[in-house]
Formats: structure tokens, sequence, C-alpha cells
């Protein structure tokens, strides 16, 4: 089982480019980092919806 690294390391990796947007969002996913340490990270808010999941009722 992987084991996420902390906030700091999770900067530091995306902005050297070693992680991407979706494995940052796998750290909010698995309660590492928060949606603001998200968009702290990316400059973008996090948004929790999942690709292809339609809002229509």
């Amino acid at each position: 089982m992987f084991n996420f690294p902390d906030f700091n390391t999770v900067k530091t990796w995306f902005s050297y480019g070693w992680w991407n947007k979706d494995l940052v969002k796998l750290a909010v996913i698995q309660n590492k980092i928060n949606a603001d340490q998200y968009k702290e990270i990316t400059g973008e808010a996090y948004d929790d919806k999942k690709e292809g999941q339609s809002t229509k009722a």
C-alpha cells in the first residue's frame, strides 16, 4: 500500500513537475491534504465532481 506524503512534500513534488493535478487530487481523496491546500498547490479550486458524472437529475 502506498503511503501518501504530507502537504509540504506534495507541494514540492508538484512544483518540480513530479506530480500532476490528478495525483494532488488523489491526496485530497486520501485525506492527506484538504481542498484549500489543493488550491494552494495547484492554483485552482478543488472540484470533487467525478469526470463523466452528470449534474442533471
